[in-house]
């Protein structure tokens, strides 16, 4: 029983936790959002909020494939070397927003994607930064990474593998 108390707890812990970084990965997103999708004729208002929670779920669904597809090292290069534009990471994030503007939202292809690089691209580049600031402990690499695989294994102690290899 106290075993199964912790591990309640435990799941509890991380979802509170992956949520509070899922709303702040949200933020960020809004900010970035101006001409791409507040100021877009394309997207009714009425879905504005729901098309910024799909491209912050692009966003964590491409970290989290990326992760899960082993390749963590390509991940950590990304975070770590400024200027990288053209990016698988951003690419798979800029086609699955697209895609979902196109099948939720009606919105035509080329369209789709251009919103979604005019979106996701800068989205993506301010993660980045803030995960190398010292100021912003969530959206740290070995914070992120832990959130992503269910804060099972301590991924500084992984990360510095990486980054040694």
């Amino acid at each position: 029983m106290i075993i199964k108390t912790a591990l309640c707890n435990h799941f509890v812990n991380w979802l509170l936790k992956l949520n509070f970084m899922f709303e702040k990965l949200f933020m960020l997103v809004k900010s970035n959002a101006g001409t791409a999708v507040m100021n877009n004729p394309l997207i009714a208002e009425k879905n504005r909020e729901g098309v910024l929670t799909d491209a912050s779920s692009s966003i964590i669904e491409s970290l989290k494939g990326y992760m899960e597809g082993g390749k963590l090292k390509d991940m950590v290069n990304y975070f770590q070397f400024a200027g990288v534009f053209n990016n698988p990471l951003i690419s798979s994030a800029v086609k699955r927003f697209a895609n979902k503007l196109n099948n939720y939202y009606g919105i035509e292809s080329a369209e789709a994607l251009k919103i979604s690089k005019a979106l996701i691209t800068p989205t993506m580049q301010e993660l980045m930064k803030e995960s190398r600031s010292e100021k912003s402990n969530e959206f740290s690499l070995s914070s992120l990474l832990s959130k992503l695989s269910g804060n099972f294994v301590d991924m500084t102690a992984v990360l510095n593998n990486v980054t040694l290899a």
